[in-house]
C-alpha cells in the first residue's frame, strides 16, 4: 500500500495503482464493514459513482470486503456523490462510499466515505480506519455480485424538488455542461421540473472521457458552445457533481466566490443569513471579503476543501461557505457540496431578479489573482526547503498588507499550488514566477 491512503477528499490515485488495487479496496471494505458492524447489526453501505469505466471493478471490490467485514451493500449506479449523502440518511443507512475522483481525469478513480449524517468522514475517523485497514489482510471471499438499484436518481431529484417547489425557474433559460460524468443523467431532468428551458452540453458519457476537455475544470468550453442572447446562465459541473461554476449571459465565467457573492447577498436581502458570516477558503479572492464587508457580513477563513468548509461552518454556527473551485454548501439545505443544488439556487435567484447574471455581479470586483501549480517529486514540510522559504517570505513583504500569498500541496496530486494576489497583476505574476523558480530548483519534477 502506499504511505497515505487518505487526502484531502478520500483515497484517489490512477485506477489498479495502490492505493486502488484489489487487495487495498477490498481491505478498506472490510475494514470499513467491521468497523460500522461494532456500531449495528448488519449495517447497510449504500455505494454509488460517478461514470468512470473503473467504477464497476472497484465497487465490486469494495463489496467484497464490505460483505466479508459484516455488512449489507446497495449498489446505486451512477449518481452524483451529494445524491449519495442525501441518501444515506434519507434510507437510514449506516455509511455511503462513492466511488469517484471528482475532477480528475478519466483513468483515476477514488473512494469518499461517508457517514450516516451525510456528513464526510472526519479526517480523524480516515486515520482510524486507515489504521485497520493496514493491520487487515485481505478476506478471500468470492467477488461479489450485485445488481444496480434503478430509482435512486428520482429520489434525488424528488428531494431537490421539494427544496425548491413551485417551478422557480419558469421561462428561465439555463445551459448545463455536464462533464460527461454524473450530471448526465439528472441534470436536464431536474432544470426542467423546476420550469427552465434547458440546453445540455457533454452528457454523452462513454466511461473514458468524463471531465475531458469539459466540466468545470474546463467552463470555457461551455462559453464556447453558447450563443450571447440565447441563454440566461450556464453551469458547468465536475464528474461527480458535488461543485459547479457559473456562466453569465455574456458568455463569462464566473467563479465559485461569485456565486458565494450572489447567494449571500440574497440571504442577506432575505433576512436569512444570521449570524452576518460565511465561510471561503484561504484561496478566495479578496474582493470577496471587500464586497460583502459592505453588505455587514464577514468572510471567515478556512483551509482548502469541502469538508474544511463544512467543519468550520459547523464549529462557528454558519449557514453558508464555498471555495473558488465551486463547491458551496448551504448547511439548511445540503450536508455537502452540491453543484446541482447550488446551480438551481442560484438560477433561482437571478429568475427572481429579472435581472441579467453580469448586473448581479457588477458589485464584485476581484482582485488580479494568479494561481500557478508546480509539479514536483515530493512534498516535504515546505517551511525544511531554506530557497523555497526565503522565497516566500520576500514575496509576503513585497506583498504587505495590499495582497496575500498561500502557498501549499495539493492533496490530490504531485503539485505544488501558488496562490499570489494583490493589486498589480504584472507584479504578482513576477512574484509568482519566483516562487515556483525555487520550488523547482528544490523538489521540481522536472
Amino acid at each position: 500500500m502506499s504511505p497515505r491512503l487518505f487526502g484531502t477528499d478520500g483515497i484517489r490515485a490512477h485506477f489498479g495503482e495502490e492505493p486502488l488495487s484489489e487487495p487495498t479496496v477490498t481491505r478498506v471494505g472490510d475494514a470499513l464493514g467491521r468497523r460500522l458492524a461494532r456500531d449495528r447489526s448488519a449495517p447497510e453501505v449504500l455505494v454509488a459513482g460517478d461514470t468512470r469505466a473503473s467504477r464497476a471493478a472497484l465497487t465490486a471490490w469494495l463489496a467484497r470486503g464490505l460483505i466479508a467485514g459484516g455488512a449489507r451493500v446497495r449498489d446505486l449506479g451512477v449518481l452524483p456523490t451529494p445524491a449519495l449523502a442525501r441518501l444515506v440518511v434519507a434510507r437510514g443507512a449506516a455509511a455511503g462510499v462513492a466511488v469517484s475522483a471528482s475532477h480528475n481525469p478519466a483513468a483515476d478513480n477514488g473512494l469518499k466515505l461517508i457517514g450516516a449524517d451525510g456528513f464526510k468522514w472526519s479526517e480523524a475517523d480516515e486515520r482510524a480506519l486507515e489504521r485497520e485497514i493496514r493491520a487487515a489482510s485481505p478476506p478471500g471471499a468470492p467477488l461479489a455480485t450485485l445488481e444496480v438499484e434503478h430509482g435512486a436518481a428520482a429520489e434525488y431529484l424528488d428531494a431537490l424538488e421539494r427544496l425548491l417547489p413551485g417551478r422557480p425557474l419558469g421561462g428561465l433559460r439555463v445551459a448545463l455542461d455536464c462533464a460527461h460524468g454524473a450530471a448526465s443523467g439528472v441534470g436536464r431532468e431536474l432544470f426542467e421540473r423546476l420550469g427552465a428551458r434547458v440546453a445540455s452540453h457533454f452528457d454523452a458519457p462513454d466511461g473514458a472521457n468524463i471531465n475531458l476537455g469539459c466540466g468545470s475544470t474546463h467552463p470555457e468550453a461551455l462559453a464556447c458552445h453558447l450563443t450571447v442572447g440565447d441563454f440566461d446562465v450556464g453551469f458547468a459541473f465536475d464528474g461527480d457533481a458535488d461543485r459547479s461554476l457559473l456562466v453569465d449571459e455574456r458568455r463569462g465565467v464566473r467563479d465559485g466566490d461569485a456565486m458565494l457573492f450572489l447567494w449571500a447577498a440574497a440571504l442577506v436581502r432575505e433576512e436569512a443569513l444570521e449570524p452576518r458570516a460565511i465561510v471561503a477558503t484561504s484561496m478566495s479572492n479578496l474582493g470577496l471579503e471587500r464586497v460583502l464587508a459592505d453588505l455587514g457580513v464577514e468572510v471567515v477563513r478556512c483551509g482548502v476543501g469541502d469538508r474544511e468548509v463544512v467543519d468550520t461552518l459547523r464549529a462557528r454556527g454558519l449557514r453558508l461557505g464555498g471555495e473558488q473551485s465551486g463547491h458551496l454548501v448551504d448547511l439548511a439545505l445540503s450536508t455537502t457540496g452540491d453543484g446541482l443544488l447550488s446551480a438551481a439556487v442560484l438560477a433561482g435567484l437571478v429568475a427572481r431578479a429579472g435581472r441579467p447574471v453580469s448586473e448581479l455581479l457588477a458589485p464584485f470586483v476581484r482582485f488580479p489573482q494568479l494561481i500557478e501549480n508546480v509539479r514536483v517529486k515530493a512534498k516535504p514540510p515546505l517551511e525544511s526547503l531554506p530557497g523555497v522559504w526565503r522565497a516566500a517570505r520576500a514575496v509576503e513583504s513585497r506583498l504587505g498588507r495590499q495582497g496575500r500569498l498561500v502557498l501549499r500541496y495539493s492533496g490530490t496530486e504531485p503539485l505544488a499550488r501558488i496562490m499570489v494576489e494583490g493589486p498589480d497583476a504584472a507584479e504578482i505574476a513576477a512574484l509568482a514566477a519566483e516562487l515556483a523558480a525555487a520550488i523547482r530548483a528544490e523538489i521540481g519534477a522536472g
